[in-house]
């Protein structure tokens, strides 16, 4: 089965970012403590594609938050999921490539990014193996 990282950047990602998680939380019956709530089987079918589960029987996302300054950070640790994430999961500061070649190696797996952004009106999107970026 696919296990997938979730890495969200930035003042927008990590907005965009929380709502991902509101939303995927709520599809899988996972509360914002990490509970889970749901009442059909089917919302644990899979769940570990997201998710770790934890000693303590919680959901945790498999998710690193990442932004320059801590204030971006703050607002989603005092948001109504920001108890749903690790707080070692939380980055700010200075993040650059060897920043993402541990974080690679901690993950000790084929991690892969796609992209989309927006260029003058036109969305641009690419995808690429981080492995053969970052790791020799």
């Amino acid at each position: 089965m696919r296990e997938i990282v979730h890495i969200q950047a930035g003042q927008c990602g990590n907005q965009i970012g929380t709502k991902f998680w509101e939303v995927i939380s709520d599809e899988h019956g996972i509360d914002a403590a990490g509970n889970y709530v749901g009442d059909s089987a089917l919302q644990l079918d899979r769940i570990s594609v997201y998710y770790n589960q934890a000693s303590s029987h919680k959901y945790v996302p498999r998710s690193v938050l990442v932004d320059l300054e801590p204030g971006t950070m703050e607002s989603v640790r005092s948001g109504a999921f920001g108890q749903l994430f690790r707080p070692d999961n939380f980055i700010f500061g200075m993040f650059n490539n060897w920043a993402i070649k541990v974080l690679l190696k901690t993950l000790n797996c084929f991690v892969y990014y796609s992209v989309l952004i927006f260029v003058k009106g036109r969305a641009v999107w690419f995808e690429k193996n981080l492995h053969d970026l970052f790791l020799p």
